[in-house]
């Protein structure tokens, strides 16, 4: 069977090895995490009991014990064969690591057939639980945002299409009607990952701080701003420190992230002002108010959205652990985005027509740091198109 996505198929061979791991499945809401299980457990073959926490009504760790015991049921009548037990937002439910880490270990002893998938759209706090308790446990499949290429592969979308709508395969068959499409980005995915992942799973003292940050960051993303300048542009009297703490959070939740300086020092990577940067466009464009028509005809604001795009593109990939990814700047002179792959270091510039405040610095950058490639997308260089269709790991490994 051919699998939509590539993380499909490396779920799927791991479906078939004897049992060994817990399978985590996680990544932003709205990205095909519970479709694509579905899928990887439907095509296998083996039985599969599916329960989620996602739900209004509290949950607590009986619950979990109540779905493993029904899967340890089924397992016992199935036999060698064994059942998929599939257990979705399980983050949701407090202390969920500590009682999967004991039932996991019984079935280990008592050599139960018991496969085990974890999904969750709370990257961060899933993270920690797998490795808080579940040490040596657990491999994870990290679903980023959709690329343009599985966007035109399922709907057909042209490059401007995905430009501006960006990659949420819900939010697809809503694009005739820009207004329907925009309030369901706004309420469904923006709203919903605010309250439901972030507000009510972290301690956020000041959540109108964190819903304004979050705009502002859409709004400049692909652009340098430092901690200092983004308290005075959300006239609050929070500090600089709840900030990074809140872009953390907002990082995590896998809609908006804050790339550091290349310095080849981390301690002044971490020290650097971030480079905002949106994880999908369409969290950029649904707060713009314009339509596609007049987004397209206007050279500046279609500047930014090409570099956004190029940006989010990256940064997806760097959330799955293809490579790290940066930016870099001294004085007036920039490169747009640094990567690091291994030994491999590439700077790549976008030529979108946007006017800048910074001249492009790629000569500057590959004196000081010699990376091994340096790539220009767009004007003249490698196309925008080409460049989004192709794997991250295509241009900047080996």
């Amino acid at each position: 069977m051919t699998f939509a996505r590539p993380q499909a198929a490396i779920l799927a061979r791991r479906m078939k090895e004897p049992r060994r791991f817990i399978q985590a499945v996680v990544g932003p809401r709205q990205v095909g995490k519970t479709t694509l299980v579905q899928q990887v457990t439907e095509a296998s073959g083996l039985p599969t009991r599916f329960a989620s926490a996602d739900e209004p009504t509290l949950k607590s760790p009986l619950w979990i014990e109540q779905q493993w015991a029904a899967a340890r049921l089924e397992a016992r009548e199935s036999g060698r064969r064994g059942v998929v037990l599939v257990l979705d937002e399980i983050h949701k439910i407090p202390g969920w690591s500590e009682s999967v880490k004991r039932l996991w270990d019984e079935d280990t002893r008592a050599r139960r057939s018991l496969k085990v998938i974890l999904l969750g759209s709370a990257p961060l706090l899933m993270q920690q639980g797998l490795t808080e308790s579940l040490a040596g446990r657990f491999e994870t499949v990290r679903l980023p945002h959709w690329s343009l290429g599985e966007m035109r592969d399922a709907f057909g979308w042209s490059l401007d299409e995905y430009l501006f709508y960006g990659g949420y395969p819900g939010a697809a068959p809503l694009i005739h009607d820009p207004a329907r499409w925009s309030r369901y980005i706004l309420d469904s995915l923006i709203e919903t990952t605010l309250a439901r992942d972030v507000l009510l799973l972290s301690r956020v003292d000041k959540p109108a701080l964190l819903r304004r940050l979050f705009q502002l960051g859409c709004s400049y993303s692909g652009r340098v701003l430092s901690f200092t300048k983004m308290v005075g542009q959300l006239q609050d009297a929070g500090n600089t420190v709840t900030l990074a703490h809140y872009l953390e959070l907002l990082s995590a939740a896998g809609i908006l992230t804050g790339l550091q300086k290349y310095s080849g020092e981390t301690v002044r990577q971490r020290a650097s002002s971030p480079k905002l940067q949106v994880l999908n466009n369409a969290l950029l464009n649904a707060q713009s108010g314009l339509a596609l028509p007049d987004a397209r005809s206007d050279p500046e604001f279609w500047g930014h959205v090409v570099e956004s795009a190029v940006g989010a593109h990256l940064a997806n990939a760097a959330a799955v652990g293809a490579c790290q990814l940066f930016y870099w700047r001294d004085r007036n002179r920039e490169v747009d985005f640094v990567t690091r792959a291994g030994r491999t270091l590439t700077a790549l510039e976008v030529k979108s027509g946007r006017a800048r405040d910074t001249r492009p610095g790629l000569e500057a950058f590959a004196t000081e740091f010699k990376p091994r490639r340096s790539l220009l997308i767009g004007g003249g260089g490698i196309e925008v198109e080409e460049f989004l269709l192709q794997p991250v790991k295509h241009w900047v490994t080996g």
